[in-house]
């Protein structure tokens, strides 16, 4: 299926239970403006109320980028003043929140340079799987940028305190294998065999029951919150949910009878 055009640099499309989101800016690596943003959004939303689509990729088109952080190239008209500045850090800061807290399970496909905001993109989705010829820095401190709270949180929750220090204090590049080795990616492949592994890795989960890969996801998540914020009532209701719906009686019956469930939803 072809990918529909969100806005000229933001992709979207639909392959079976797959749900793609593609940043389409590649003479500047995939570098994010304010209008990109407000793509992400609508592709955000657009796939999280849509029941067909039960596990999203982000990705990068060009071939030689995932994202490689804000577009500066936007600053002058899109960071003109405080009000400016103001409404640029909560469009972003929206965006990424609403990549995080994405209902359904979210796959980072990494080919190419994944650098600052592009980083803060992949530790915002569920998992991670990059091509060998990847390289991953956050060079804030070449910039004189500041980091807030959330996205460092992000990071440091993935790969640890001292990997996050490492990554900020140098704002040095690390490849794909060294990015692995702190946790940062999940799995790293030849550049050849990426798409067709993320494809057939997406396909696997949008397959399983979508109440408990959902239901996972959201405990999941606040095992990372601090006790106080979670929301313990709301987990073991998604369990219950679980226990009383139509896909266990399939799961039951497809192993009885040895053959591949066929779940709903419901």
């Amino acid at each position: 299926m072809e990918a529909a055009v969100v806005t000229d640099k933001m992709l979207s499309k639909k392959e079976g239970g797959v749900g793609w989101m593609i940043f389409n800016n590649p003479e500047r690596h995939n570098a994010v403006s304010l209008e990109m943003w407000a793509g992400v959004e609508r592709i955000l939303d657009t796939f999280a109320a849509d029941p067909e689509i039960r596990v999203l990729v982000v990705t990068g088109a060009g071939g030689k980028a995932f994202v490689s952080g804000a577009d500066i190239s936007k600053f002058k008209q899109e960071r003109a003043s405080k009000e400016d500045v103001e409404h640029y850090n909560a469009t972003t800061s929206r965006g990424y929140a609403k990549l995080a807290q994405f209902p359904k399970p979210t796959i980072a496909m990494i080919r190419g340079y994944c650098i600052g905001g592009g980083v803060g993109m992949a530790v915002s989705c569920d998992m991670r799987i990059c091509s060998e010829g990847s390289k991953f820095g956050i060079p804030a401190a070449k910039l004189g940028l500041g980091y807030g709270f959330v996205g460092v949180r992000r990071l440091t929750d993935l790969v640890g305190p001292s990997f996050a220090k490492e990554m900020f204090f140098t704002a040095k590049q690390f490849t794909a294998a060294q990015a692995q080795a702190m946790g940062l990616v999940n799995r790293v492949l030849p550049d050849a065999e990426l798409e067709a592994f993320v494809m057939d890795y997406a396909a696997t989960i949008a397959g399983n029951a979508p109440l408990t890969v959902d239901s996972v996801k959201y405990i999941i998540n606040q095992t990372t919150k601090d006790p106080g914020e979670r929301d313990l009532a709301r987990c073991n209701a998604l369990v219950k949910e679980c226990f009383a719906s139509q896909d266990y009686i399939e799961g039951r019956t497809a192993f009885m009878e040895k053959r591949k469930p066929v779940f709903t939803g419901r």
